[in-house]
């Protein structure tokens, strides 16, 4: 593994503008990134990215899954002042909204800052101040003072995400922190084991599809259409979870620790995981010293919960590094544990005889 590659593979895939219906930017990147790795390229009506590497054998394929649509919102109005307002997409909690910047869509395939505002503080009667701000109580300030002014440059219907710097902090720098974390972590994974097929580190005897996937957060998945199309006996989905690893929380409702490797899911709110794969990735990982840890908590789901149920269905596993404050500005993670979920993918592929 090439610590230095995946690191900056992850920093530029987080920094993309890529909210639910607009993965284009990351997909044209993935693209980029991977050229010379696959040996087919298939671009589906939903914006999937599904990139084949070619095995010696002739069973059916592998697909490893990360979705490339991060949480975001939807302008749907624009008022007389040229404040915009919108609704979330994707699961935010509204606590994390007011004052943060945003890049919004604009005409043209420009890109607009903006600042999620409400009304002052000091302006808030002691009734309004104890309520939990709502998306319908926000608007977002481009700086326009009309609607006429504001739709020169965006429109209903366009889409903004949170702006954000990708920062490494903490002894070694060693913790990440930025925006979409969930899910270009698993984009970044999966970019780096394409090039450890290519540089012959893993040996392949079936083919497998590499597929960046559209429209996870609102789960109307991108990734069953993939699945439906390739027909996989296995899959591997690399993904993020929330983690509550904080001061005072009890050690059972924790989920996982950060920096204590990549989580082994068994169930989710979701998906009940193949057995035979869970155990084979506690096998794998204890075999070749690859640090983990099983999720300790059933929350949360992902692309496994459409992908194990296409076609005639999918032995499917899922590896997630523990993130905390999800769906928020500033996810955080532990790099260690990206490597952990990338070296334990590679023993994966190669056990799929």
């Amino acid at each position: 593994m090439n610590k230095e590659r995946i690191n900056k593979e992850l920093s530029e895939l987080c920094l993309l503008f890529g909210p639910s219906g607009c993965e284009k930017a990351v997909a044209d990147y993935a693209l980029r990134a991977c050229e010379r790795l696959y040996d087919e390229c298939i671009r589906d009506n939903l914006g999937n990215l599904l990139l084949k590497v070619s095995g010696n054998g002739n069973r059916p394929p592998v697909m490893v899954s990360a979705h490339m649509d991060e949480v975001g919102f939807m302008i749907s109005d624009i008022d007389e002042y040229g404040y915009l307002h919108f609704q979330n997409v994707g699961g935010i909690v509204p606590a994390v909204l007011p004052g943060r910047r945003v890049t919004v869509e604009g005409k043209g395939g420009l890109y607009l800052p903006g600042v999620i505002c409400s009304k002052a503080i000091h302006l808030q009667s002691p009734a309004e101040r104890e309520k939990p701000s709502t998306p319908d109580s926000l608007v977002i300030d481009i700086g326009a003072t009309s609607r006429y002014e504001a739709k020169k440059y965006t429109d209903e219907g366009y889409f903004a995400t949170f702006e954000s710097e990708y920062v490494a902090f903490g002894d070694n720098c060693e913790f990440i922190k930025s925006k979409a974390i969930d899910d270009r972590l698993g984009c970044a994974v999966m970019i780096e084991l394409m090039h450890s097929i290519r540089e012959g580190e893993i040996k392949l005897d079936r083919d497998v599809y590499f597929c960046f996937t559209v429209r996870e957060e609102l789960g109307l998945s991108g990734a069953l259409t993939a699945a439906n199309r390739i027909m996989p006996e296995y899959a591997i989905v690399l993904e993020t979870t929330a983690v509550s690893d904080v001061a005072e929380t009890p050690d059972s409702l924790k989920v996982a620790s950060l920096g204590d490797g990549g989580c082994v899911l068994i169930a989710d709110r979701s998906t009940i995981y193949d057995k035979s794969l869970f155990e084979l990735a506690k096998k794998l990982a204890a075999e070749n010293d690859i640090k983990y840890q099983v999720k300790k908590y059933v929350s949360g789901g992902n692309d496994s919960a459409h992908i194990h149920k296409s076609a005639h269905g999918v032995k499917t596993i899922a590896l997630s590094a523990p993130t905390r404050y999800l769906h928020c500005a500033s996810c955080v993670a532990n790099i260690n544990d990206l490597y952990s979920i990338c070296e334990l993918s590679k023993k994966l592929l190669q056990s799929f005889q």
